[in-house]
């Protein structure tokens, strides 16, 4: 039972990467997950912003984000490493704390990160796909009787058929969070 452990293996990995990406989508609503994993360059080096790094992330309201260095001199190095990140968020610093208003979404924005999130699934589909291809053919190589062989692709199958309503499931529950206003 290699084959369906190695599988098993790999589509966890697969809904963690997915898990990662859909939570990184801003909802309009502020959220620590927009930020955590963000790579800051700070101390010669490069690491995430996550709160066991760098700093606490919390929120105040529903609009805004709180970071708070455990080292104050990285307020700065926090601060760019937001701006870069592309992530359309502006931290205000304000002397101790980073603050991030989180600005309501439009329509068209929401309409815009929905796509972008069924992109982000379906690639993670792909990739449970080639994970069941990978399995099929390690069992072809495998010196397994007919109907052993035939129930290993069974199981193989049944598992990448629950992945899928869970790679949906994750998808439904964002796409309800993005439509909320």
């Amino acid at each position: 039972m290699d084959v369906t452990n190695n599988l098993k293996q790999q589509i966890h990995k697969v809904l963690e990467i997915i898990k990662t990406d859909v939570s990184s989508i801003r909802t309009g609503r502020a959220n620590g997950a927009l930020v955590e994993n963000i790579q800051i360059v700070t101390y010669g080096g490069s690491t995430k912003l996550r709160v066991i790094e760098l700093a606490t992330i919390s929120t105040t309201d529903a609009q805004t984000l709180v970071i708070s260095p455990f080292d104050p001199s990285t307020r700065e190095d926090i601060r760019k490493g937001i701006m870069e990140a592309g992530s359309g968020l502006n931290p205000v610093d304000d002397g101790q704390i980073l603050r991030i208003n989180i600005p309501q979404l439009s329509t068209e924005r929401r309409e815009e990160l929905i796509k972008m999130m069924k992109q982000k699934l379906e690639n993670g589909k792909i990739m449970v796909r080639q994970a069941r291809q990978e399995a099929m053919n390690e069992v072809k190589k495998e010196e397994f009787g007919e109907d052993e062989e035939k129930r290993i692709e069974k199981e193989i199958q049944k598992i990448v058929d629950d992945t899928i309503v869970t790679i949906d499931s994750i998808g439904h529950q964002k796409e309800e969070e993005l439509l909320q206003i």
